[in-house]
């Protein structure tokens, strides 16, 4: 594989915040668990890409206001505000990783059983407009 040994345990460690925050959401909004997600979340981050391209990602102009909200929704669930947190964290989320979904959907259509579901009538027409595809549409 084309990643390095740190960049490996970063993704796992991604994946495994990834997992605890679904948790936590599931088990009516667990403070601990979403906390500690987070906090994998951004080790996980900072082993894939870096600490500097991390902080760099975090910092940049035009993603200012998602990283605010980001870091606001977590200081939220630090008090165990956790739904309301959540939330923002949501928000600040979609305003950082946001480019990246097109990408990302992209690829996963190129994969064999998830590209064929997202070929399905009912779905093809919300990854289309998630993907950044045009409208079938001429106008």
């Amino acid at each position: 594989m084309w990643l390095s040994d740190t960049q490996k345990i970063g993704v796992g460690l991604t994946a495994f915040g990834c997992a605890l925050i679904g948790l936590g959401v599931v088990l009516f909004f667990d403070a601990g668990l979403i906390a500690i997600g987070n906090i994998l979340f951004l080790a996980g981050m900072s082993m894939i890409i870096g600490v500097q391209k991390t902080f760099y990602f975090f910092t940049r102009r035009d993603k200012i206001r998602g990283s605010i909200a980001f870091f606001a929704g977590f200081c939220l669930v630090l008090i165990k505000w956790s739904i309301v947190g959540i939330l923002v964290e949501g928000f600040g989320f979609l305003n950082l990783f946001g480019d990246f979904f097109p990408v990302a959907i992209n690829f996963l259509r190129s994969l064999p059983i998830i590209g064929r579901f997202f070929s399905l009538p009912g779905i093809r027409q919300v990854v289309d407009r998630i993907g950044g595809y045009p409208s079938q549409y001429p106008v």
